[in-house]
């Protein structure tokens, strides 16, 4: 306040050169705008189980989906129809991931695929989901056993993300699928959950080493889950579900669409600070 009062806003107004005088803003151009990429997702092992909920999910979020199959062209075919249904674009390749000669020859026919079926010469997201288990002893596993569990769940992860690399868009994700048996443990899982444990260690370094180009890499770890992996023991053995029930926090053995729910979220935009992370999606199991 001065000596006089308060100063008068006339006075200000009139110090203010003319030529600074508010302007309109600029009228907004009536051009059209860039149309939005829908981002394309490939899933290894998406024609059942975990696989098939995640491709269902994705899609029910907007993503167009790419699902791989071994041998099971007819229910992969099913899960193309289901995502074309939703309105989004699908496809479904054959793919070994136990088979690491053929990543070449798949890289090249992803290239094709995403060109005649999405128009794209890059894809978003990969999630290296396929897999296969083997339930024995630490003194009965055989060494092919053995083998089969690095070829399929940590030889494929390491090889096939490395083939697609140049198929990943900048800005993309990588989820790679573990297991809860890293964590905790069952008899009889010691192949399995050991190589599980090593897909985590490559998250970590996958994570550190693709941050330049802006893909993010975390690891998503399901606890026991209601499918037909292992032979469909926890869906179908009551006395062994109502076991792991009994352990788990929220009461239940998981769904697939537990799963798919979580990849989904993990796939979203709003996701794109996390990474190098292990997401354990088991309901809360031996806490």
């Amino acid at each position: 306040m001065g000596l006089f009062g308060p100063p008068r806003l006339s006075y200000f107004y009139s110090c203010i050169p003319a030529t600074s005088a508010r302007k309109d803003p600029p009228a907004m151009s009536t051009s059209t705008t860039t149309p939005r990429v829908t981002p394309v997702a490939l899933i290894t092992g998406g024609s059942r189980g975990l696989g098939k909920s995640m491709a269902l999910h994705l899609a029910d979020h907007g993503i167009d989906v790419v699902v791989t199959y071994k041998s099971g062209e007819r229910e992969a075919r099913e899960v193309v129809a289901a995502m074309q249904q939703k309105g989004r674009k699908a496809a479904a390749l054959a793919l070994d991931v136990g088979d690491s000669r053929s990543f070449a020859a798949f890289a090249n026919t992803l290239a094709h695929e995403l060109e005649a079926t999405f128009q794209r010469d890059r894809f978003d997201h990969l999630v290296n989901n396929a897999g296969s288990g083997a339930h024995a002893s630490f003194a009965e596993t055989t060494e092919e056993q053995f083998d089969q569990m690095v070829n399929v769940h940590l030889k494929s992860t390491f090889f096939l993300t490395q083939k697609l690399l140049p198929l990943i868009a900048d800005g993309g994700r990588i989820l790679n699928v573990s297991s809860g048996l890293t964590r905790f443990t069952f008899p009889g899982y010691a192949a399995y959950a050991s190589v599980k444990g090593a897909v985590e260690v490559l998250t970590h370094y996958l994570a550190k080493e693709l941050g330049p180009r802006r893909i993010t890499v975390n690891t998503v770890a399901p606890g026991a889950i209601e499918t037909d992996f292992g032979g469909g023991a926890v869906r179908d053995n009551q006395e062994l579900n109502k076991m792991i029930a009994g352990m788990t926090a929220l009461g239940r053995v998981g769904l697939p669409d537990d799963i798919g729910a979580a990849v989904s979220l993990l796939l979203a935009p709003e996701a794109n600070w996390i990474t190098g992370q292990r997401i354990e999606v088991s309901g809360g199991t031996l806490l």
